[in-house]
């Protein structure tokens, strides 16, 4: 039937890509329609999130400024995130803004102004707003203060090419997912690969492929040892056996196993000779030649509460077999994490496994969907940075250190470094009231600032606390490539929807910013947001074009078809296979050019708390009379991070509005907790309310509630700040892992659960500020 004029036509659908997969949406103007990309085996359900996001209540329409900035101007301010905001029209805003710019350069240098945000917010490659941002502050204001690595990986990132090679060797140069299906005989995953998490890459992914990788293991007669606190971070369909030690005894648990290869003398010695470095030191620990303590089933059992027949049987199963290690990202997200990741290597090599086809050593794969993939031959290009004439960093996970404290030291992979004076910070596409830990100190922290200013298109706490907010599209309101140098599918992310209200994207905001500094023409190149594409584009097409006889479409050509497949790398085993096919060729990029069982450079630094070989450190916060639960604060699976959060599938899964926490039934029995009920979780930092879930698929003495509820604090006579909506970061302690990654160790944290019996306060979370 044609439409007629009384029936409108129905809109088309458009490619379009996010960080959780491929797929096409239409707009009519009140709903979006939404569906997976057809080449998807197993869609991400979070795509859903996407359907009533446009229009929600929750985003931001017009440049904001924080009434006292305005009226009192630059200056540290209690009152950040709790004032109220007043509209401003774009030409002024952007007047106010340069000036300030201009004056703290002027005044203070670049060295004291911060370039905040996280990658996460777009899969497109042109509209990355962590690349825009610190585009901009290179190029016209000269430079930055910047982060490094990772909240999820910022203790690996620095340890691994100490001891084996860099994180894009380990993780995503290696063992591949077609590897497993048809090679692997055990994998041993220590923190499971729970699928949630490799839904999700940076940059897009258009097939989901591990649960089919893994179910065809299976079948094939592939055995999955589960070690976690929590059953199901590996999925049901694989049947997993699941040993569940106390949180953080992982790496005493994989020291016992080389403990009982080295009595049972079936360790791979000749592997451990020619591919190896630093065993004698190592081995001196192992059996307790160095401090006494022989790190035997039995010492394991005690501390990881694992029995020592399971130990000793686990250890002598893996002899003989094609064995896969695998750490996972949370592991490392605790106190010492960099120990587990670095002791993972170290059992791989007493197996003699690294560089086999689906055996050795993958850190972190099912953590990512990047990871386990073949790499594409020819990616397109990311958004250029320009250069930074600012020296300083901090670890991603300081900020809040760097902020409260300017001017003091502080330790990193074995530099002795000081915190720069910040006075203006620039965050552009992220919300570290997600990533960050110990909420009321990071609130605290952002009140030292002369200036915040946010450019975000959602009401955020982080939007919440900038003095400026300027209000940004969704991705669906813009035209951007999706690529990653991991999925071979290019997506020509179409813009959906028009603008809301006087949002503007990343581009044009500093443009225009740039012009008012003078510095217009060194940002944009000359270029607009449709010539930067095809830009970016280019760098691919020549690449084909260089890698066999077909010929790639022009960008034109490309947009007008809304996708592109890349060629892909052969699946060679990457470093480490060919590491092990000659040693002495291609040798591994450490001192040694072997694994480092133990390393002379990490032992010189003389940290306490990352000796030079890897070992079990008990943790400085464990379980009290006061706190005796451990808190397991991981990733959720019903959005990436805290990313619409108010989206319609992470509200269905809420329960009266507020995050669900899982414990076991005897633990909460012993509180008195039923199903359903609301919890209070508590230590010294502060509280927050949850949905009580009971399920035996977590250890008794382990809750359960993942991050990504947005921060609703309010104030509360017993433990200071409470978060009605189910935030964990307001109690998860804001430690660094060890003075050579100082990474994020918020994954685990301490508390006490309680049932809540007062009036359940309202979730204010998603209404906008006071104007």
């Amino acid at each position: 039937m044609q439409p007629s004029e009384t029936t409108p036509a129905r809109p088309e659908m458009k490619p379009h890509s996010a960080h959780w997969g491929a797929f096409s949406a239409a707009w009519d103007g009140r709903e979006l329609k939404v569906r997976p990309h057809p080449r998807d085996p197993d869609p991400n359900p979070i795509i859903d999130n996407l359907i009533d996001a446009l229009r929600h209540p929750v985003r931001i329409a017009r440049p904001m400024v924080r009434r006292g900035w305005l009226e009192n101007g630059p200056g540290p301010d209690a009152r950040r995130g709790s004032d109220d905001h007043v509209e401003m029209d774009w030409d002024e805003v952007l007047d106010r803004l340069a000036s300030e710019l201009r004056r703290v350069q002027q005044t203070h240098g670049c060295e004291a102004i911060f370039g905040g945000s996280y990658g996460w917010s777009s899969a497109g490659r042109f509209h990355h707003a962590q690349s825009q941002v610190h585009r901009f502050l290179n190029t016209a204001l000269g430079g930055y203060v910047r982060s490094v690595n990772t909240y999820s990986a910022g203790a690996a990132a620095p340890l691994l090419p100490h001891v084996i090679g860099t994180m894009e060797q380990i993780a995503r140069q290696n063992v591949t997912l077609e590897q497993l299906a048809e090679h692997t005989e055990i994998v041993l995953s220590f923190g499971g690969m729970a699928l949630k998490n490799s839904r999700v890459a940076s940059g897009g992914v258009s097939q989901h492929k591990e649960r089919g990788a893994m179910e065809a293991a299976a079948q094939r007669g592939c055995r999955f040892i589960n070690i976690s606190p929590l059953r199901d971070d590996l999925p049901d369909e694989i049947n997993a056996e699941w040993i569940a030690p106390v949180p953080m005894t992982d790496t005493a648990l994989m020291l016992a196993i080389v403990h009982q290869l080295w009595q049972d003398d079936t360790l791979d010695r000749d592997f451990i000779a020619r591919y190896c470095d630093g065993w004698n030191t190592f081995e001196d620990y192992l059996l307790g030649r160095s401090d006494g303590v022989v790190k035997s089933c039995a010492w394991a059992a005690r501390i990881c509460d694992v029995p020592e027949r399971r130990i000793t049987e686990l250890a002598r199963s893996l002899v003989g077999k094609r064995v896969l290690i695998t750490v996972s990202h949370s592991l490392q997200r605790s106190e010492h994490g960099e120990q587990p990741v670095w002791m993972g290597a170290v059992l791989a090599a007493a197996l003699g496994q690294l560089g086999l086809p689906g055996g050795g050593y993958n850190y972190a794969l099912g953590t990512l969907a990047h990871y386990g993939r073949r790499n594409n031959a020819w990616p397109v290009a990311p958004l250029p940075q320009g250069s930074n004439s600012v020296k300083a960093f901090i670890p991603v996970a300081r900020i809040a250190d760097m902020l409260l404290h300017p001017g003091e030291p502080f330790d990193y992979d074995g530099q002795r470094m000081t915190y720069p004076h910040i006075r203006l910070a620039y965050w552009a596409g992220g919300n570290p009231f997600h990533h960050h830990q110990d909420l009321r100190r990071l609130s605290r922290a952002f009140q030292t600032l002369d200036t915040f200013i946010v450019n975000e298109s959602v009401w955020t706490a982080t939007a919440r606390h900038a003095d400026i907010v300027l209000p940004t599209t969704l991705t669906l309101e813009r035209d951007d490539i999706g690529a990653t140098s991991t999925d071979p599918l290019v997506i020509a992310m179409k813009r959906i929807a028009e603008p809301f209200g006087e949002s503007r994207d990343d581009y044009a905001i500093f443009s225009d910013l740039a012009e008012r500094l003078g510095k217009r023409e060194a940002f944009t190149e000359g270029r607009d947001t449709r010539q930067w594409l095809a830009h970016l584009y280019e760098h691919a097409r020549r690449g084909i074009e260089k890698t066999g006889p077909q010929s790639a479409p022009s960008f034109e050509e490309f947009w007008d078809q809304g996708e592109l497949l890349i060629p892909q790398l052969p699946d060679d085993g990457g470093l480490l296979r060919a590491f092990r096919n000659d040693p002495e060729g291609t040798p591994l990029p450490t001192p040694s050019g072997k694994v480092q069982i133990s390393s002379p450079i990490i032992a010189s630094f003389g940290y306490p708390d990352c000796p030079g070989h890897p070992a079990h450190l008990p943790p400085q916060h464990a379980p009290t009379e006061e706190h005796p639960l451990w808190l397991i604060a991981n990733q959720p699976y019903t959005k990436l991070h805290s990313q619409l959060d108010f989206g319609r599938y992470s509200m269905d899964n809420k329960r009266q509005g507020r995050e669900i926490c899982r414990l076991h039934p005897d633990t909460a029995a012993a509180r008195g907790i039923k199903e359903g009920d609301i919890i209070q979780l508590h230590n010294e930092l502060g509280a927050c309310l949850a949905s009580a879930h009971l399920s035996e698929e977590v250890r008794k003495d382990v809750v359960q509630l993942p991050t990504g509820a947005w921060y609703d604090p309010r104030p509360d006579a017993r433990h200071g700040v409470i978060c009605v909506h189910g935030n964990p970061n307001i109690v998860a302690r804001d430690l660094g892992t060890s003075a050579l990654g100082q990474g994020c160790a918020g994954q685990i944290s301490t508390v006490q659960v309680e049932r809540y019996d007062a009036p359940l306060p309202p979730i204010r979370a998603f209404d906008p500020p006071a104007t």
